[in-house]
């Protein structure tokens, strides 16, 4: 008997009045704030403008839903299109199913929308989200736990997370995978802002690297899942796909630091822009003010010499009149 466990809530769902609030769609929210707040502030400390990352986040992250859902319901169809269900529960998100990889690819695309409207380097952008998108992940994976869903193995280690009886899953005490990845996710932020510092990386090298770590991690914790999926030569899809984006990434981090070494100078060229006139209009102002505070300079006292200077001395009184001088 197990007597320590992680309890798994009796819901997923508060009734706000007539408003439903769902764990997992939370879950989803708060991550996306944190991720876009976080990324500002990188954003700015590599010269960009405050409020540059949400406006390119109102491109990505709806094309990140979009896509994570795309890609959980292509890879598990047949629990929408096979005998006996309902398809349109495919777009029920709230219910749980956003595929990171199709997230992460689809957002990127929104992502690369939003820069080019804002002229900015997409792989900038990129690099200074990396990290917030770490934690977005590892704040989102706790929706999995109000769904009671993606566990891994039966087990009665003290840290075991307790599953209730219900549809598609079965009474008792699973690895808690779901805490797994977001413990390995907040792991793989705080590795990415270490080494950006570091080894200054740029040109899309950090959100690589976040990529690459991402990868390592899942692959691990997906084997241990036991929740349906499709295998290809014995190990879950998910597997494959976190090895081969795996290689891709550790290979674009290496091409890159060949073919494009150091860090961007210029991230967004509108801020600098920006601070040039505002340099401009301070240097002008400084001017002006000098103008003026030597104009202030001259006082009555300065100028009375000029105005006061007696004439010269006249010779002794020879006792003739004087005449005026009128020059």
């Amino acid at each position: 008997m197990n007597l320590a466990f992680i309890p798994s809530p009796s819901t997923g769902v508060i009734e706000l009045g007539p408003i439903p609030l769902r764990g997992y769609a939370f879950c989803i929210i708060i991550g996306v704030f944190v991720a876009v707040w976080f990324g500002n502030k990188r954003w700015i400390a590599r010269g960009g403008r405050a409020g540059t990352v949400a406006d390119i986040a109102v491109w990505a992250v709806p094309f990140g839903l979009v896509g994570g859902r795309l890609y959980h319901v292509i890879t598990d169809y047949q629990l929408y299109f096979s005998d006996g269900e309902d398809w349109v529960d495919a777009f029920k998100i709230w219910e749980g199913g956003l595929g990171i990889w199709g997230a992460i690819a689809l957002g990127a695309v929104g992502a690369w929308i939003g820069c080019r409207r804002r002229g900015i380097p997409l792989p900038a952008w990129a690099d200074a989200l990396a990290p917030g998108i770490a934690f977005a992940q590892a704040i989102g994976r706790w929706g999995n736990w109000f769904n009671q869903e993606l566990y891994g193995k039966p087990t009665d280690v003290p840290w075991a997370l307790k599953i209730s009886e219900g549809t598609n899953r079965v009474a008792g005490t699973y690895h808690p995978t779901f805490l797994y990845e977001s413990l390995w996710c907040v792991g793989v932020a705080l590795l990415v802002i270490w080494a950006d510092r570091r080894f200054k990386l740029g040109h899309g090298r950090a959100f690589a690297l976040y990529v690459a770590a991402y990868c390592a991690g899942r692959g691990w914790i997906e084997y241990m899942r036991v929740d349906e999926a499709h295998h290809v030569l014995g190990l879950r899809l998910n597997v494959w796909t976190a090895i081969v984006v795996f290689v891709l990434a550790v290979t674009y981090i290496v091409v890159s630091a060949k073919v494009r070494p150091g860090r961007e100078e210029i991230v967004e060229p509108a801020a600098q822009e920006t601070a040039g006139d505002a340099g401009k209009d301070g240097s002008a102002e400084g001017t002006a003010g000098s103008s003026d505070e030597a104009a202030e300079d001259v006082t009555p006292e300065a100028e009375a010499p000029a105005a006061e200077t007696p004439a010269a001395e006249a010779p002794e009184s020879d006792g003739s009149p004087q005449k005026a001088d009128r020059s």
